[in-house]
Protein backbone atom coordinates (compact mmCIF):
# COMPACT_ATOMS: atom_id res chain seq x y z
CA UNK A 1 0.00 0.00 0.00
CA UNK A 2 1.54 3.65 -1.06
CA UNK A 3 0.75 5.56 1.99
CA UNK A 4 -0.24 9.18 0.91
CA UNK A 5 1.88 11.60 2.81
CA UNK A 6 4.52 14.52 2.66
CA UNK A 7 3.70 18.12 1.37
CA UNK A 8 3.15 16.88 -2.00
CA UNK A 9 0.69 15.25 -1.34
CA UNK A 10 -2.05 17.97 -0.42
CA UNK A 11 -4.11 19.69 -3.16
CA UNK A 12 -3.13 22.56 -4.78
CA UNK A 13 -5.58 24.57 -7.16
CA UNK A 14 -2.95 24.58 -9.76
CA UNK A 15 -3.38 20.69 -9.84
CA UNK A 16 -6.98 19.90 -9.07
CA UNK A 17 -10.29 19.49 -10.96
CA UNK A 18 -13.66 19.16 -9.60
CA UNK A 19 -16.61 16.47 -11.14
CA UNK A 20 -19.82 16.82 -9.49
CA UNK A 21 -21.87 14.13 -10.29
CA UNK A 22 -25.57 13.83 -10.08
CA UNK A 23 -26.35 16.49 -7.10
CA UNK A 24 -30.61 16.12 -8.68
CA UNK A 25 -33.87 15.64 -7.04
CA UNK A 26 -34.36 12.06 -7.75
CA UNK A 27 -30.93 11.22 -5.77
CA UNK A 28 -31.99 13.71 -3.04
CA UNK A 29 -35.30 11.88 -2.95
CA UNK A 30 -34.14 8.72 -0.65
CA UNK A 31 -30.89 10.52 0.14
CA UNK A 32 -31.00 9.12 3.72
CA UNK A 33 -27.15 8.80 5.26
CA UNK A 34 -27.17 12.46 5.65
CA UNK A 35 -29.44 15.88 5.88
CA UNK A 36 -30.26 15.90 2.28
CA UNK A 37 -30.03 20.13 3.01
CA UNK A 38 -26.65 19.56 4.13
CA UNK A 39 -25.98 18.08 1.24
CA UNK A 40 -27.53 20.85 -0.98
CA UNK A 41 -25.30 23.24 1.30
CA UNK A 42 -21.98 21.26 1.01
CA UNK A 43 -22.36 20.61 -2.40
CA UNK A 44 -23.23 24.08 -3.22
CA UNK A 45 -20.15 25.41 -0.88
CA UNK A 46 -17.73 22.74 -2.70
CA UNK A 47 -19.05 24.55 -6.18
CA UNK A 48 -18.18 27.84 -4.73
CA UNK A 49 -14.67 27.20 -3.50
CA UNK A 50 -13.54 25.89 -6.95
CA UNK A 51 -15.02 29.00 -8.72
CA UNK A 52 -12.88 31.32 -5.96
CA UNK A 53 -9.97 29.07 -6.13
CA UNK A 54 -10.47 29.04 -10.27
CA UNK A 55 -10.37 24.76 -10.22
CA UNK A 56 -12.72 23.93 -13.59
CA UNK A 57 -15.27 22.01 -12.36
CA UNK A 58 -17.77 19.45 -14.20
CA UNK A 59 -20.84 19.37 -14.10
CA UNK A 60 -23.05 16.18 -14.87
CA UNK A 61 -26.79 14.44 -14.34
CA UNK A 62 -27.57 11.56 -15.31
CA UNK A 63 -31.37 11.07 -17.83
CA UNK A 64 -31.74 14.95 -16.42
CA UNK A 65 -34.89 14.68 -18.50
CA UNK A 66 -36.46 11.99 -16.06
CA UNK A 67 -34.17 12.57 -12.92
CA UNK A 68 -33.96 16.08 -12.75
CA UNK A 69 -31.60 18.78 -13.13
CA UNK A 70 -28.52 19.51 -11.22
CA UNK A 71 -29.38 21.93 -8.13
CA UNK A 72 -30.14 25.17 -9.54
CA UNK A 73 -27.80 26.11 -6.43
CA UNK A 74 -24.63 24.29 -7.71
CA UNK A 75 -25.66 25.37 -11.52
CA UNK A 76 -26.18 29.21 -10.14
CA UNK A 77 -22.30 29.29 -9.71
CA UNK A 78 -21.23 28.12 -13.09
CA UNK A 79 -24.01 30.48 -14.80
CA UNK A 80 -24.43 29.30 -18.84
CA UNK A 81 -21.93 26.08 -18.24
CA UNK A 82 -22.91 23.30 -19.89
CA UNK A 83 -24.18 20.29 -18.23
CA UNK A 84 -22.79 16.74 -19.39
CA UNK A 85 -26.05 14.46 -19.02
CA UNK A 86 -25.18 10.83 -19.10
CA UNK A 87 -26.72 7.36 -20.03
CA UNK A 88 -23.95 5.51 -17.55
CA UNK A 89 -24.01 5.00 -14.08
CA UNK A 90 -20.45 5.46 -14.01
CA UNK A 91 -19.49 8.67 -15.03
CA UNK A 92 -15.95 7.71 -16.02
CA UNK A 93 -17.03 5.33 -18.67
CA UNK A 94 -18.39 8.74 -20.36
CA UNK A 95 -16.28 9.78 -22.68
CA UNK A 96 -17.56 13.31 -22.93
CA UNK A 97 -16.57 13.73 -19.03
CA UNK A 98 -13.27 12.27 -19.31
CA UNK A 99 -11.88 14.26 -22.52
CA UNK A 100 -13.28 17.17 -20.30
CA UNK A 101 -11.30 16.42 -17.45
CA UNK A 102 -8.45 15.45 -19.45
CA UNK A 103 -8.36 18.39 -21.35
CA UNK A 104 -7.89 20.48 -17.78
CA UNK A 105 -4.36 19.13 -17.58
CA UNK A 106 -5.00 18.49 -14.11
CA UNK A 107 -3.56 15.53 -12.37
CA UNK A 108 -5.69 15.81 -9.02
CA UNK A 109 -9.35 14.72 -9.33
CA UNK A 110 -11.96 15.51 -7.23
CA UNK A 111 -15.16 13.94 -7.06
CA UNK A 112 -18.47 14.64 -4.98
CA UNK A 113 -22.16 13.04 -5.88
CA UNK A 114 -24.88 11.15 -5.25
CA UNK A 115 -25.25 8.23 -4.49
CA UNK A 116 -21.85 7.65 -2.39
CA UNK A 117 -21.98 4.13 -3.26
CA UNK A 118 -23.01 3.68 -7.08
CA UNK A 119 -22.11 7.23 -9.00
CA UNK A 120 -19.29 8.02 -6.68
CA UNK A 121 -17.82 4.82 -6.09
CA UNK A 122 -17.50 3.40 -9.60
CA UNK A 123 -15.88 6.11 -11.20
CA UNK A 124 -13.40 6.61 -8.29
CA UNK A 125 -12.58 3.05 -8.43
CA UNK A 126 -11.76 3.20 -12.10
CA UNK A 127 -9.82 6.25 -12.36
CA UNK A 128 -7.98 5.07 -9.54
CA UNK A 129 -6.93 2.24 -11.90
CA UNK A 130 -5.85 4.55 -14.25
CA UNK A 131 -3.69 6.34 -12.52
CA UNK A 132 -5.39 9.62 -11.18
CA UNK A 133 -4.77 10.89 -7.39
CA UNK A 134 -8.33 11.05 -6.61
CA UNK A 135 -10.04 12.30 -3.75
CA UNK A 136 -13.66 12.49 -2.39
CA UNK A 137 -15.46 15.22 -0.72
CA UNK A 138 -17.87 12.59 1.32
CA UNK A 139 -19.90 15.76 2.86
CA UNK A 140 -21.14 16.80 -0.42
CA UNK A 141 -22.17 13.19 -1.17
CA UNK A 142 -24.35 11.29 0.62
CA UNK A 143 -26.20 7.58 0.14
CA UNK A 144 -29.57 5.83 0.75
CA UNK A 145 -28.35 4.82 4.12
CA UNK A 146 -25.56 5.92 6.79
CA UNK A 147 -23.94 2.11 5.93
CA UNK A 148 -24.21 2.53 2.09
CA UNK A 149 -22.09 5.93 2.24
CA UNK A 150 -20.29 4.13 5.00
CA UNK A 151 -19.17 0.85 3.20
CA UNK A 152 -18.68 3.23 0.10
CA UNK A 153 -16.28 5.17 1.68
CA UNK A 154 -14.24 2.20 3.17
CA UNK A 155 -14.28 0.41 -0.56
CA UNK A 156 -12.60 3.53 -1.94
CA UNK A 157 -9.85 3.73 0.56
CA UNK A 158 -8.81 0.28 0.25
CA UNK A 159 -8.96 1.12 -3.78
CA UNK A 160 -6.56 4.14 -3.11
CA UNK A 161 -9.20 7.10 -2.89
CA UNK A 162 -8.07 9.94 -0.42
CA UNK A 163 -11.31 11.55 1.43
CA UNK A 164 -11.87 15.02 2.63
CA UNK A 165 -14.88 16.73 3.54
CA UNK A 166 -15.29 20.56 1.26
CA UNK A 167 -14.04 22.64 4.19
CA UNK A 168 -10.85 21.02 4.73
CA UNK A 169 -10.20 20.57 0.90
CA UNK A 170 -10.77 24.74 1.08
CA UNK A 171 -8.67 25.07 3.53
CA UNK A 172 -6.05 22.75 2.04
CA UNK A 173 -6.68 24.87 -1.15
CA UNK A 174 -6.14 28.30 0.55
CA UNK A 175 -3.35 27.15 2.64
CA UNK A 176 -1.59 30.41 3.54
CA UNK A 177 -3.54 33.35 4.68
CA UNK A 178 -1.15 35.69 2.87
CA UNK A 179 -3.03 34.33 -0.49
CA UNK A 180 -4.89 37.35 -0.55
CA UNK A 181 -6.35 36.89 -3.86
CA UNK A 182 -8.33 33.80 -2.54
CA UNK A 183 -8.53 34.53 0.67
CA UNK A 184 -11.54 37.40 0.37
CA UNK A 185 -13.39 34.84 -1.94
CA UNK A 186 -13.13 31.72 0.50
CA UNK A 187 -14.19 34.04 3.30
CA UNK A 188 -17.38 34.59 1.75
CA UNK A 189 -17.86 31.13 1.11
CA UNK A 190 -17.56 30.68 4.93
CA UNK A 191 -19.83 33.17 5.47
CA UNK A 192 -22.60 31.47 3.92
CA UNK A 193 -21.75 28.04 3.96
CA UNK A 194 -19.24 26.59 7.46
CA UNK A 195 -22.67 27.55 9.83
CA UNK A 196 -20.92 28.42 13.28
CA UNK A 197 -17.38 29.01 11.49
CA UNK A 198 -18.86 31.81 9.22
CA UNK A 199 -21.15 33.38 11.93
CA UNK A 200 -18.06 33.48 14.21
CA UNK A 201 -16.02 35.00 11.29
CA UNK A 202 -18.85 37.60 12.02
CA UNK A 203 -19.24 38.28 14.96
CA UNK A 204 -15.07 38.84 15.03
CA UNK A 205 -16.07 41.47 12.46
CA UNK A 206 -18.51 42.80 15.11
CA UNK A 207 -16.93 43.01 18.16
CA UNK A 208 -13.59 44.73 15.86
CA UNK A 209 -15.51 47.37 14.71
CA UNK A 210 -17.31 47.99 17.95
CA UNK A 211 -15.74 51.14 19.33
CA UNK A 212 -14.38 50.61 23.42
CA UNK A 213 -16.34 52.54 25.60
CA UNK A 214 -15.17 55.55 27.22
CA UNK A 215 -13.64 54.79 30.93
CA UNK A 216 -15.53 56.92 33.59
CA UNK A 217 -13.30 59.00 35.40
Amino acid sequence: MTFRNGLASLLRPEDSVLVLIDHQPYQLTNLNSHEPQMVVNNATALAKAAKAFNVPTILTSVIAERGGFIFPQITDVFPGQEVIDRTFINTWEDPKVVDAVKATGRKQLVIAGLWTEICVAMPVIQALGEGWDVTVITDASGAVSVEAHQVAIQRMIAAGANMMTWLALAAEWQRDWARAETAGALTEVLQQHAAGSGIAYLWEQQLLNTPVPATVG
